[in-house]
Parts: C-alpha cells; structure tokens; sequence
C-alpha cells in the first residue's frame, strides 16, 4: 500500500537514491528542500516539491499532516569549509535546529506520522581504538560526537507523543559519486595513493546500496527504534580497505598520508578519516536485515567495475 512519506535532505547522496527507491516503491515522496530549483533538477517533474527554511516552520509544517513516515536526513556537509569555530556552530544548529523544529511540528499534528527516521552518525562514538561499538556504548568527547549527541536528542523527543523513532548511526559509506571513495580515486589512479593515518585504525563502512535498504527496512519494521548502527558486518583496517581499492583498480598502496600533512590539507576534519571505530551491527542482523555486501571486495568491485 503506497505510503506518504516526507524527506528532508533529499538532494545529497544517500537521498537521492532513498527518494528514487521509495517511488520505484510506489510511494508518495514528498521532498522538502532549501533549494526546491535543485530538488526540481534532480527529481521528476510530478513529486510534490515544499520550500523548507527549517528556521520557519510556520511556512511548511501543515504539509506533515496525513504523512506516514518522515525521514530526516538534512544538515550541512561536513567537509563543505574547513571547520573553525562559526562553521562548526553551522553544523551542530543545522542538525539541532531543523530536528527540534520537525519534531515539534509534528507534535502539532492532528493525523501524526507512525515513525520519525533521522539520520546520526558513529562518530558518536568518537575514536574508540580497539573497541566494539554496539548501541549501548557511550558517547565519545570530541566534536563530532557532540553533533550525533545533539541530533540523536533532539529527533528521540518525538516518542513523548508516542512515534517511534529510529536514529541512524552510519559508517563510512561508500560511493564512486561523492564521500571518501570519490577522493581516494584520483591519487590511486595516478599511482600516489596509500592508506590515510597510520592505517591500523579500523574503518567501518558500507556500500550505498546498503544504507539506503537500511532506511527502507527501518521505514517498514515497526519493531526497530532508537539508535541503530549501519556498517558493514565486516570492518576492516585502514590498511586493508587501502590495499583492496588498490588492488580493484590495479594500482599500488604504497603512499601513506600520515595524519599531520590530512590536517594541512583539510584541518580538523582530518579526524573523521584517522579515528578508529570497529562498529557492531548484531542489533540490525537480529532484526532480520541482510546485507546486500557484506564483504569489502565485493563492495569495491560492484562500485569501481560494475
């Protein structure tokens, strides 16, 4: 049976292909977007396309009404300007902000959602070294952790009108369009490239295809809320994912970037890339979610060859 289902954050990465899964579906996508010029470009012509200021609610929120389900995917890229103190503010009030005001929207709803999807992150749990990380593990101290803190808050406030809610703690997904696979391409191919830090931090990673049936299955499981990690069953070292992407394209992993020319090169953001974080996904697998590439080889081969 179609669904109505609002996204916000539609334009990047993982919603563009969350949005074009959902239709294949035959669902009622409605997109709200800061740029509904953008939105337009990118999706057809008959989805129903709302101007969102997340900051004036008063403008867009009877559009959740009568809505089935809403997914919260938007704030501002990370990697958008090299973080100082103003644009590290930027990132924690876009994710603050535009949670806070979509669930108080809803609040005022007369006909609610049944499930609120917002998205999180594992740098919630910051650079945990050797440990497992599964959904109870606590918080890490440093930037990053603070936004997922802040954002995951915010979004589990709407389970006081009774909606579940379920927060996405995604890894280091993989994609040839954008993200950490998009950067590695170049230096690989030019035959410079090599694992970025020391290459014993663990990565924990996901193929595109997988978040985005992740988002899918936590839209349809009325049995799955709260925090929830999305990574491959599989992390890997550094090192290795380095040494299989070479290996995919046929080109040597000799160069390390150690992590103080990262930082020259991008600042703090340099952390994202060299934290390690050995994810545990046994919460998603026992709920019955099966990975589409569980395996890294597999992974990088559908993306880098087809």
């Amino acid at each position: 049976m179609s669904k109505r289902i609002i996204v916000t954050g539609a334009t990047g990465l993982i919603g563009r292909k969350l949005v074009n899964a959902l239709i294949q579906k035959g669902d009622n996508v409605v997109v709200f977007s800061r740029s509904v010029n953008k939105a337009r470009s990118i999706f057809p012509n008959s989805l129903e396309l709302v101007e969102w200021d997340y900051l004036k609610p008063e403008l867009w929120k009877s559009k959740l009404e009568n809505s089935d389900a809403v997914v919260h995917l938007a704030g501002i890229n990370l990697f958008a300007k090299r973080w100082n103190d103003d644009f590290k503010k930027e990132v924690i009030r876009s994710r603050e902000a535009s949670t806070r005001n979509l669930v108080e929207a809803i609040r005022c709803c007369s006909n609610k959602p049944e499930v609120f999807i917002s998205a999180s992150g594992i740098g919630y749990y910051g650079d945990c070294g050797e440990a497992v990380l599964d959904e109870t593990s606590p918080k890490g101290n440093d930037f990053l952790a603070d936004v997922c803190d802040v954002w995951e808050s915010e979004a589990q406030k709407v389970s006081e009108v009774g909606i579940r809610n379920v927060q996405v703690r995604t890894g280091l997904v993989l994609s040839p369009e954008d993200g950490v696979l998009k950067q590695m391409l170049l230096p690989f191919k030019l035959y410079i490239g090599g694992p970025l830090g020391n290459g014993r931090q663990w990565w924990s990673w996901l193929h595109i295809d997988d978040i985005v049936d992740i988002y899918l299955y936590a839209l349809d499981n009325s049995q799955l809320q709260g925090s929830l990690n999305a990574a491959s069953p599989n992390p890997v070292r550094m090192k290795e994912f380095a040494n299989s992407f070479g290996k995919i394209l046929k080109r040597p992993s000799l160069f390390p970037v150690p992590k103080f020319v990262l930082k020259l090169v991008v600042g703090e953001a340099a952390e994202v890339v060299t934290a390690s974080q050995k994810i545990d996904v046994q919460k998603l697998l026992n709920d019955g979610y099966r990975f589409k590439f569980e395996k890294l080889n597999d992974a990088l081969s559908n993306l880098l060859i087809g």
